[in-house]
């Protein structure tokens, strides 16, 4: 590979690609690198110091049983968790179908029509909703949000957090008390509430609708096959975590969020919705509907930033819905119930005070005795309840109770006599009052009604496997997204009930063992990054911009400097850029781009000296959103810094710069990391992630607190950002894997792998197609932009469905640039496969030609039908100008495996015209 692109080693080719005055000159203070076995005893002895009790702690948070056949063959299986972004709908089905599975589950449950296909957690799900009824108020003036003080503390906290810099005035009170609601946009109230109580909000639903405000209400999703759900009660929006089906604690995530809302505010809804089109053919298929609502094309318009979701956790709750369906559910909750029941019964036989209030799953009791030596009692049991206040405990009960948990829960609050047994008080179960239970029916499509046994719900996760590419098949060379190796020993732990089944706020003296890896973790990406400290909060890369802006927005505020309010933004930037400097409080000022795609310096220092006096940040990608080390990153910084503000590095493309450069060191003053990229947590079909940022030492005080928020207006501390106080915890073992078992050589030769590949792919094709962007020494960073504007009667797209034909993900395609493909390889791919690919592009290139010159049909071609399905080939209605051997096996290798994209291309136009995000339809297309 070096020989081709005329270098005798690897040293050599990165002193051509990486300008040598930002070269780090020295290697990682890191440890040295061991092998998988001994990393994987040491990581198990770290895990040992964290203590796994049984936690009733509640706040959102539960026990469950994770089904052993969800657990193997989709949260432990690479099929399902290496896949990509559903971008690409035809080899993307069976997650697409499990998600719009995910859609009907929370759309019934709530019955609130649209549901979104997850958000992050229920925290910042809540921020979600408060931002999309802030969009909706239209020109009204209302400028508070109602936020019931019987929310979870942590939802509280983080609306509180992400209201503050959209000057949005955030009221917490009584929902019984209505003296501040005439003034609120809309209101917040948690179903059953966070003390346990299911109260009935139908008289408050109509006096904050007759304020002209939105009613957002947070629920959970096993009372409401119970309970009247939110859409039946009146509310416009609802959210709330999918957690307790069948997700592990882990800690505090990562765990699926939802948000459901009536039909007329779709067009609102964050995040991302899967619908129903057809393909050529006129078969139904899956697609992302409404992708223009989406950050990268809406950019500072955006009412949210959110560019990615929990697929993987949706996918398992979807199928733990699946699995037990609404007569399973229902019995789960019944069960939850009555225990629930049962131990305020016992409790109160005790002499405790439960209260009169209808509950589901939660008591709020009120002790007889000091609630402290309680809470000791039951750690001694390895038992977690609720501290409130100092005589008042809460208990969640949840699906692993069993009765002798009952027994020794009411042994810790003061032993029954033998006749008084807590089983024996049945009587007092399905105490729901009639005017609260749920009389309507639920998840009634038949797919949630005909897998219940481990063969047939095996079976069908097998089905959605099989058509879904993902890189158990072939590599995935998307630019800007890094699909590289998640190796299988990074990935065992995760699956350790020592870090699965731990609450998010378990005490601390349960959890040295995560706190030790933390620390690691953090002080490992420090070196890496050159900064000061690093926050693990964020739980996803657009979480982590926006905490990154929000750093320096508390900075500018904490020095009376709030004025300076001003974002540059390259125009080349990630959509995400734009929506998070907006939400963070910024206004955004756009920067041109010169013809070799790098900052264009005159035009930013005319913008930094004529914005100087406001001036807050400069948000920028390093090496460029189009694939170069821009020589000039050390004089961009400066400029910023001499007219007062501060530099965003945004880490998308980090995996450039491991042991060669550090962002710190090229001037930025926070940057955050893409742990799913980078560090090699697996995007599992477009979810989970992780995005901490890294600061510079003077904004070490405004980094995200892992507790609550600003105690007065002259606070400029910084709110959580995440519901719980490390985000997505449970994932973090991974990165600390890959970069223990790297070692600083190892991390650093990657990133050398990584930047050949690309430089070796842009050698193989750029006779083919012309390299769009390249450094001073014509070489690219890691990945490579290939210009496909030249051909008149081919597009892009037409490229990435052919390549489904060949067995291959498309790289990237018109973005930066329309008409282009940006292509990654990363450091995981061997010379074969990177052949391979390329040698399916210089196939694609001789039938581009083709259609060009006029040997074939400008309309009827293998590009432009592509993908070729199998039934289309075998069909015998078969009138297309080219052999059958040519649509379907183009290339050598396919004879010896062959991956069948299962429809035909996916009618864009026609899902977006008919709007179809439920399973309720399918039949109807069929």
């Amino acid at each position: 590979m070096l020989q081709a692109l005329g270098h005798d080693s690897l040293d050599e080719l990165i002193d051509a690609t990486v300008p040598k005055g930002i070269r780090l000159n020295r290697p990682l203070r890191l440890p040295e690198a061991k092998s998988e076995y001994n990393l994987l005893r040491e990581l198990r002895g770290i895990a040992a110091k964290n203590k796994v009790f049984k936690s009733y702690i509640g706040m959102g948070y539960y026990g469950t049983i994770t089904p052993a056949v969800i657990q193997r063959n989709i949260f432990e299986n690479p099929g399902w968790y290496t896949q990509y972004t559903p971008y690409q709908a035809e080899i993307s089905q069976g997650r697409l179908e499990s998600l719009l599975n995910f859609q009907t589950m929370v759309a019934d449950l709530t019955a609130l029509p649209i549901a979104n296909a997850s958000l992050l957690d229920e925290a910042t799900a809540a921020a979600e909703a408060m931002h999309m009824a802030y969009s909706l108020k239209g020109s009204d003036d209302k400028n508070a949000f109602f936020v019931s003080e019987l929310c979870h503390p942590q939802t509280i906290e983080v609306v509180k957090t992400r209201a503050l810099p959209l000057g949005i005035d955030v009221v917490v009170g009584d929902h019984r008390h209505p003296a501040e609601w005439a003034k609120c946009f809309g209101a917040l109230v948690q179903y059953p509430a966070t003390n346990g109580v299911i109260y009935d909000y139908r008289k408050f639903v109509e006096i904050i609708h007759g304020a002209g405000a939105v009613v957002i209400m947070a629920t959970d999703l096993l009372a409401l096959t119970l309970i009247v759900p939110p859409g039946e009660i009146g509310a416009d929006i609802a959210i709330g975590s999918a957690q307790r089906f069948g997700v592990p604690l882990g800690f505090g995530g990562p765990h699926a969020a939802f948000l459901s809302t009536k039909d007329e505010f779709k067009r609102s809804i964050p995040g991302r919705l899967i619908g129903v089109s057809k393909d050529v053919s006129g078969r139904p298929g899956y697609r992302l509907s409404l992708q223009t609502r989406e950050q990268h094309i809406r950019r500072e318009k955006a009412t949210s930033n959110i560019c990615t979701a929990q697929a993987l956790l949706a996918n398992m709750a979807a199928m733990y819905a699946v699995y037990h369906g609404p007569a399973g559910l229902k019995a789960i909750a019944q069960r939850v119930h009555n225990f629930t029941a049962i131990l305020s019964a016992g409790l109160k036989k005790l002499g405790h005070d439960c209260g009169a209030e209808p509950f589901f799953d939660t008591l709020t009791v009120r002790t007889k005795t000091s609630a402290k030596e309680i809470l000791q009692r039951a750690a001694s049991q390895g038992i977690n309840l609720r501290p409130i206040n100092g005589n008042t405990l809460g208990i969640s009960l949840d699906e692993t109770v069993w009765p002798q948990d009952i027994e020794q829960l009411l042994s810790i609050f003061g032993a029954l006599p033998p006749s008084s047994s807590a089983l024996s008080v049945s009587s007092v179960v399905n105490s729901l009052p009639a005017n609260l239970a749920r009389a309507s029916a639920f998840l009634q499509h038949p797919v949630f009604n005909q897998h219940h046994s481990e063969t047939e719900l095996l079976r069908y996760m097998r089905t959605l496997e099989s058509r879904d590419l993902s890189l158990a098949h072939s590599m995935i060379p998307l630019g800007s997204c890094t699909m590289k190796l998640n190796g299988a020993a990074e990935m065992f732990p995760v699956s350790w009930p020592e870090f699965s089944a731990i609450h998010p706020f378990a005490p601390a003296d349960q959890t040295a063992g995560y706190h030790e890896l933390f620390k690691n973790l953090e002080d490992w990406l420090a070196e890496i990054t050159g900064f000061a400290a690093v926050s693990l909060q964020p739980n996803a890369g657009s979480q982590g911009e926006y905490a990154g802006l929000l750093a320096i927005y508390h900075y500018n505020a904490s020095r009376g400097q709030a004025a300076r309010s001003v974002c540059l933004i390259p125009t080349s930037a990630h959509g995400t850029n734009p929506a998070s400097a907006v939400m963070a409080g910024f206004t955004v000022v756009p920067v041109a781009c010169d013809d070799q795609g790098n900052i264009d310096v005159p035009d930013l220092k005319a913008k930094a000296a004529e914005h100087a006096n406001n001036l807050g940040a400069l948000m920028i990608t390093y090496p460029s959103t189009h694939g170069v080390f821009e020589e000039s990153i050390k004089d961009i910084c400066a400029i910023v810094h001499q007219h007062g503000g501060q530099v965003y590095m945004d880490g998308a493309n980090m995996n450039a710069q491991v042991g060669l450069c550090r962002p710190a060191d090229l001037g930025a003053d926070v940057c955050h990391l893409n742990l799913h990229k980078t560090f090699c947590i697996p995007h599992g079909g477009g979810g989970p992630g992780v995005g901490p940022i890294g600061v510079a030492k003077h904004l070490i005080p405004f980094l995200p607190s892992t507790g609550s928020a600003r105690v007065s207006p002259s606070d400029f501390s910084v709110g959580p950002v995440s519901a719980a106080p490390y985000g997505s915890a449970s994932i973090l073992p991974i990165s600390w894997m890959y970069i223990a078992l790297m070692g600083p050589d190892g991390l650093k030769e990657a990133t050398e792998v990584a930047i050949l590949n690309a430089n070796y792919i842009a050698k193989r094709l750029e006779n083919h197609f012309p390299v769009l962007f390249k450094g001073s020494h014509g070489r690219v960073a890691h990945e490579c932009i290939l210009d496909l504007r030249g051909f008149k009667s081919v597009t892009v797209e037409d490229v990435a469905k052919r390549l489904m034909d060949y067995g291959f993900h498309a790289p990237t395609i018109s973005w930066p640039v329309p008409g282009t493909m940006m292509i990654e390889p990363t450091e995981s791919e061997a010379k074969a496969e990177l052949d391979r690919f390329c040698d399916a592009m210089i196939s694609i290139h001789a039938e581009m030609k083709a259609i060009e010159m006029g040997r074939a049909d400008k309309t009827n071609n293998v590009l432009k039908n592509a993908p070729h399905t199998a039934e289309a080939v075998i069909s015998d209605k078969w009138n297309r100008p080219y052999p059958r051997e040519q649509a379907a096996y183009p290339a050598p290798w396919l004879r010896h495996h062959k991956f069948w994209p299962p429809i035909g291309r996916i009618d864009n136009v026609f899902g977006d015209r008919h709007l179809i995000c439920s399973c309720i339809g399918m039949e109807a297309y069929a």
